[in-house]
Formats: C-alpha cells, structure tokens, sequence
C-alpha cells in the first residue's frame, strides 16, 4: 500500500484519506467513479446508463467532487465530470477502480458507454467526411488563419526539423505551409476523404517531402522519439480524450522535441458542439499546462490571437 499515496502532499492526512474512502464507499458512486475514469461525461449520459434520477445522480457526484475523487467544469452551457489526472488521491481512485470492477452492473455500465462514445465518434466522423471539401472556408471563418500560420513559421523559425507530424491533418494545410522548412512531413487522419484531398493537395503543389496517411492519433504507429515536432491545428477540440492524444504525440516525440497546439481558447459558444460536433468548447492555459506536465513536456508561453468571437491560443511544449 506505500505506492498507493506517493502523489500524497502535507494537505492530506488520515480525516481527509477517511472522508475519501467515505465518499467512495456506496454502491452507485463506485459505478460512477468507473465510468468517470473512462470518459468525461455530462449528469445527462450519467442518468441514461445508469439508469437513476438527475436529482439523485447530481448528489452523488457533489459527494465525490467534494471529497476531490473527480472534477467537475463546465463548458457553455454544459457540466462535465472527469476523473482527477494526478495529486493525492488519483492512484487510490484507480486502485478502487480495480478493486471494485466487475460484476453485472459494471459490465453493463461500460457497454453502454462503449455505444454512447461510438454515436459521439460516428458524429464527428460525419462532420468531417461532409465538410471535407470545405475544411480550408470552415477553418477561415472561425479564426484568422493568415496570422496563426504566420505565428506557426515563427515557432520554426531558425529550428533543425528532420521529421515531422501533423496530427489531423485534413486537407493537409500544415504540411503545405511547413514544407519549405522540414526534411519530412507526414499528416495522419482519420477520414478518408481528408487524406484524398490532402493527397490531391500534395500532388499539386508537388510536396515530395510530404505524404498522408490513415492513423488513430490515440495509437499512432510511430516509433518512440521519432519526431523533432508535431502540431495538432484545431483537432484536439474534436477528442474525447485530450490528455491521451498529447501523452501519444509526446511519446513520438525527441528529446526537446516541440509538440504545438493550435485551438480555441475557453468560450461558451454551444453553436459549435451542436452544429460542428465540437466535443470540448475550447481550452485554457492552466489545463493545457497540466496536460503537457502528465505528458512529459515543458509548458513553454503561450500565445492568444484575439478574434471575434472566437480566440485562438497557440501552445507549446518542449519534450523533457
């Protein structure tokens, strides 16, 4: 049990480790803390897999948000609860977790998650095949492109870039305008239709260090420290799971390596999740900061590019 509080710090002592195992110690708020583990999820997706009321749901989850088992935050109009990424108790969360899985319930509760996680995906994935051939107007209309791709240059500005990686490439805009400067540049998606045009793209501005292909960014097929840099341009937006997708593209990448984030800052605009499949309403510093920490990356100063009504933030991180 010595490793199981090796996040502890001087704030936590055995009254608060007892109200912990309290507030953990129910029935239906173990279900909750499994499900939470697997996905950030609203009150509403809690009431339809399990089954129980808003009012009841709601109390359990002040429970475990009080007792620091979980976070909650809120995007627009929206309540989300996620599981707590480090600190004091988050190995003892995946220790209950282990503890507890199994059995009827929990088999039933992660089925159901498996099919709401898969019409979110079927979502997203619809959006992107029916936008392809606008992707570039889309991506125009929501932030100044011109000034975020001339950020970008500056960023590899006066950098040795042997490999290259654009995570969601799309139409393959990045590996466009980063081509000059790289000696190979690879853009991954998961659409087909983005890699055709993105392949298209290549071909006609004769790209010969550039190519496209079909990938997972939760599971890229690229050796460990392979990359001198990777950029994810107005995709992390889309993830279900933002923390994974930069632990992958921080394993891909070398020491000092530069990961780069290209996305919308914090805002409420709920237009976005329900016309253009937007999963997270944008980010802030802080949590991009604690992201690239779990990931194994320095938080280097950002970048705010004010628009109307939309800001892009530019984030990068330096591979430890």
């Amino acid at each position: 049990m010595e490793n199981l509080f090796k996040n502890n710090n001087s704030d936590v002592g055995p009254i608060s480790t007892l109200n912990v195992l309290k507030a953990a110690g129910e029935p239906t708020r173990l279900r909750l803390l499994n499900l939470i583990t697997n996905s950030e999820l609203k009150v509403s997706d809690i009431t339809n897999i399990i089954g129980q009321s808003q009012p009841r749901v709601s109390r359990h989850l002040k429970l475990l948000c009080d007792a620091g088992l979980i976070h909650r935050f809120q995007e627009g109009t929206s309540v989300f609860y996620r599981a707590v990424p480090n600190g004091p108790f988050a190995n003892l969360v995946k220790s209950i977790n282990a503890l507890s899985f199994g059995g009827h319930l929990n088999a039933s509760d992660l089925s159901k998650l498996d099919k709401l996680k898969e019409f979110r995906a079927i979502q997203a994935q619809k959006y992107f095949d029916d936008i392809a051939k606008s992707w570039n107007d889309i991506r125009s209309l929501h932030v100044p492109e011109l000034e975020v791709e001339k950020n970008l240059l500056k960023l590899f500005s006066n950098k040795s870039i042997n490999n290259f990686l654009d995570i969601g490439t799309g139409t393959g805009r990045i590996l466009e305008l980063l081509s000059p400067i790289v000696e190979s540049g690879l853009g991954i998606d998961t659409s087909k239709q983005m890699l055709s045009i993105a392949r298209t793209n290549i071909e006609k501005k004769n790209l010969k260090n550039c190519h496209a292909r079909l990938a997972d960014m939760y599971n890229l097929f690229l050796e460990d420290g392979s990359m001198d840099a990777v950029t994810l341009h107005q995709v992390l937006h889309f993830s279900e799971y933002p923390l994974n997708v930069l632990k992958e593209a921080s394993r891909t990448l070398r020491r000092e390596g530069m990961l780069i984030i290209v996305d919308f800052v914090s805002h409420d605009i709920e237009i976005l999740r329900r016309e253009h499949a937007h999963i997270r309403l944008g980010f802030s510093d802080e949590e991009i900061k604690q992201w690239f920490k779990s990931s194994g990356l320095k938080f280097l100063p950002s970048k705010h590019l004010q628009g109307d009504p939309l800001t892009v933030g530019i984030w990068v991180g330096e591979k430890l």
